[in-house]
């Protein structure tokens, strides 16, 4: 059953482009902006939305992301008003794909029928849960037959082995982690992720996407020339913290992404 993940990763291929991921923590930095930051990253050339979870133990966040999860916490948000925001901005945007990414323990608390009826119910096509690995991949089985995408992990570190599996029951594409660590770091080594990416293309057509370590447009053009997306967090999430007001924070999301954008596309001209 087709999805709105694998639509889009379809016309970027037939369109000979590189799709472009922002990941932004629902809530953070005003609950009230949520929708309308949403909004504006898909003006600004977002091909898919990651919303970030928030988690008060986000262990494989770095502390820009751990600290966007704890002042939404803060704000009171959880997974009831997420939907809710997820709902609101597809009464008016029905195509652009949104994952959500966090941890488990929300989603268990909350109960897993109901996240994946709730989910799957207000438009959210994937989830991708940072700690539950392919081997546990049965725990979240009910969101898979809710039709949601689980997108899986796969890092340097991860054997030829352990890459057949997650190939075999990956959806929607693979998330490959630049490097061994945590979010926001600034290494970033592009021909090992040439070389990775390709190995992990050797396997099947479902697309890659690299994250952790992109941070700007010229780390994006880099690591897209071996991609099929680019997914980048950390960075736009420190502009939104700093940004004053609803207005302010809508325009930072606008500003930060759009050179991106166009640098991706320019790149894919040449």
């Amino acid at each position: 059953m087709s999805n709105r993940i694998d639509q889009r990763f379809a016309d970027l291929k037939q369109a000979g482009r590189k799709g472009l991921i922002p990941f932004m923590t629902a809530g953070d930095p005003l609950p009230e902006a949520t929708v309308a930051i949403m909004h504006a990253l898909v003006e600004a050339g977002a091909d898919l939305i990651e919303l970030g979870v928030p988690y008060s133990d986000p262990v494989a966040d770095g502390p820009t992301i751990q600290h966007s999860s704890e002042r939404a916490i803060a704000q009171g948000v959880g997974i009831r008003q997420i939907l809710a925001w997820v709902s609101e901005f597809r009464s008016t945007d029905t195509t652009t794909p949104i994952v959500l990414m966090g941890y488990l323990n929300p989603i268990e608390i909350f109960g897993y029928e109901k996240f994946a009826e709730q989910a799957s119910a207000a438009g959210v096509d994937g989830v991708l849960i940072v700690d539950v690995p392919v081997e546990e991949a049965a725990t979240v089985d009910l969101l898979r037959e809710k039709g949601l995408r689980e997108i899986f992990l796969v890092a340097p570190t991860t054997t030829d082995r352990r890459l057949a599996s997650i190939r075999a029951k990956a959806e929607g594409f693979i998330y490959y982690v630049s490097f061994a660590g945590i979010t926001g770091a600034s290494q970033l080594d592009t021909a090992a992720v040439r070389a990775r990416v390709e190995h992990i293309k050797q396997g099947g057509e479902i697309p890659v996407a690299v994250g952790f370590g992109v941070r700007d447009a010229d780390s994006a053009v880099k690591i897209a020339e071996s991609a099929d997306a680019v997914v980048i967090g950390s960075a736009l999430v420190a502009t939104l913290a700093q940004a004053r007001g609803a207005d302010a924070v809508v325009a930072a999301a606008r500003s930060f992404l759009s050179p991106i954008r166009a640098a991706l596309d320019a790149a894919a001209r040449h």
